[in-house]
């Protein structure tokens, strides 16, 4: 690891950790979204375009 440089490692890392966050969050607000939709749609009958 003579010459990388640490600036380029941190940016690396920052870069990773932000698209590794994104990632979870798309995965976990979309179903949710979906089910929630569909909770409504079954209770109160609110359409699932609205």
């Amino acid at each position: 690891m003579g010459d990388l440089n640490i600036g380029l490692l941190l940016i690396m890392i920052i870069g990773g950790a932000a698209g590794l966050l994104s990632t979870i969050f798309l995965v976990i607000s979309l179903p949710a979204t979906i089910v929630w939709k569909i909770y409504r749609k079954i209770t109160k009958g609110i359409p699932l375009m609205y």
